[in-house]
């Protein structure tokens, strides 16, 4: 686990990253709250571009909870079978639909508790919706985030809580809002599992991993 970058430096980092991308978006597509919460639900263990193949025509006939539970479980998986765990998040999907129209009047809840009570819904996924929807400055920490904490220094820890906390705890405020999209798209282009990208890296010389590539 690498040593916890300095403010100065952990500032500049997020400057890089600020004037490559000064607006960095998700990429799963949605057109309100509750088909955020249902997309981010569905990604677990798939890749975004899978979801997003398999919500497109999912969410063109059920973007509410009314809809979704009007087309039924079956339905839900006609529409996501080629999603891993289909079956489960299907299931989920419906649980979480019945809530939120039983418990919350059919509007999505704006608290992690509120969200992480929803089945299927953790608390990478509530912060997801927090911070896409709300523009809550959450820190969703993926496998992608976990990585390039702990490879650069920016937030080590030694689980996503720990990693999560860095975050909130180094990242300078005016960055915060963004930093978990940069850092996400970061692991998932550049600052890769198996063989870093070091070449083409914003970041390179302010990284302090030791194992860079040419």
């Amino acid at each position: 686990m690498a040593k916890q970058l300095d403010y100065h430096t952990i500032r500049e980092i997020f400057a890089h990253f600020h004037a490559a991308e000064p607006e960095p978006k998700g990429e799963l597509e949605h057109v309100n709250a509750f088909t955020l919460v249902v997309a981010v639900a569905l990604s677990a263990q798939a890749t975004d571009a899978g979801v997003n193949k398999a919500t497109r025509g999912l969410f063109a006939v059920a973007d509410t909870p009314e809809k979704m539970l009007a087309l039924g479980e079956e339905g839900v998986i006609e529409h996501i079978k080629t999603i891993g765990l289909y079956r489960n998040k299907a299931k989920n999907v419906i649980k979480l639909s019945r809530i939120l129209v039983e418990e919350h009047g059919g509007t999505v809840p704006c608290s992690r508790a509120a969200l992480q009570a929803l089945p299927g819904v953790g608390r990478k996924t509530a912060n997801v919706v927090l911070n896409m929807w709300w523009r809550y400055p959450a820190q969703a920490v993926d496998t992608h985030i976990f990585r390039v904490g702990n490879r650069t220094g920016i937030a080590p820890g030694r689980d996503v809580v720990a990693v999560e906390r860095a975050i909130e705890d180094n990242v300078p405020v005016d960055y915060m809002l963004h930093a978990h999209h940069w850092l996400i798209l970061h692991g998932r282009y550049t600052c890769v599992a198996r063989k870093p990208k070091c070449a083409a890296c914003l970041i390179r010389d302010l990284c302090t991993f030791e194992d860079k590539t040419e």
